[in-house]
């Protein structure tokens, strides 16, 4: 087998997005106790490893009149799989502390993105203004073939260049945005829900928010662990209507 098509067989499609949670220093307490030091000043030492269900009204007043720094002392750190098109979107949130692979240090690997068959490929209307709805069958396969073929060509020529001895940061400026990275993400529960605003579409929501699918996805499952280590306050978020406190 040649060399070029064992590289053109290692390459994998992707339609999916990788969030792991790795580590977390977040509870509904941590907020109860914070928010405690301005009325009870060192006697809120006393919440710390209180059941803060019996404080569960205080979240929702926090939330509700949007007095939003006691949800600041947590910390979430996430893996993420996703396209750079992704981060791309989510670095433009400077709320949160970023470290990504590098292109200029390691070979990338040839994992790329195609949509499956329920992402709705056709936008109406301008922007500001729009919604996507499904492409057909055809439209589906051709945005497959396509995004296929220039994966293939641009990955073939990066290695060109780096069999040529061409530095790794130069040869990766051949590939495309559809190329998986990965990343560390840190951001405390004001961040993320400010995150999760923006980046989610959910009815009830305040201010409603069209984000691309891509970074939905990603966000739905950070909400996921968001729910599960902060279930008051996740709740509170819900029912003030999704506004960041």
């Amino acid at each position: 087998m040649s060399t070029e098509s064992t590289r053109t067989s290692e390459i994998i499609f992707r339609s999916d997005m990788t969030v792991e949670l790795v580590k977390a220093s977040a509870s509904d307490a941590d907020v109860i106790w914070a928010a405690r030091v301005s009325t009870a000043g060192e006697q809120s030492l006393d919440e710390i490893g209180e059941d803060p269900a019996r404080s569960a009204g205080l979240i929702n007043y926090l939330a509700r009149e949007r007095h939003g720094s006691p949800f600041e002392h947590t910390s979430m750190t996430f893996f993420i799989s996703a396209p750079i098109f992704v981060f791309r979107e989510f670095m433009r949130h400077r709320i949160a502390s970023y470290n990504e692979e590098s292109g200029r240090y390691r070979e990338l690997s040839p994992v790329f993105y195609v949509p499956d068959a329920d992402r709705k490929l056709i936008q109406i209307g301008k922007a500001g203004a729009y919604t996507f709805v499904d492409g057909t069958k055809e439209q589906l396969e051709i945005t497959e073939a396509a995004m296929k073929e220039a994966y293939i060509l641009a990955y073939k020529q990066y290695q060109v260049m780096l069999d040529a001895g061409i530095a790794r940061e130069v040869a990766r400026a051949v590939l495309p945005v559809g190329l998986y990275s990965s990343m560390y993400v840190t951001m405390n529960a004001r961040a993320l829900m400010n995150f999760l605003s923006l980046r989610t579409a959910r009815e009830g929501s305040h201010f409603p928010s069209y984000p691309q699918r891509e970074i939905e996805m990603v966000a739905e499952k950070m909400e996921v662990e968001f729910a599960r280590l902060m279930p008051l306050t996740h709740a509170a978020f819900e029912k003030s209507g999704r506004v960041t406190p």
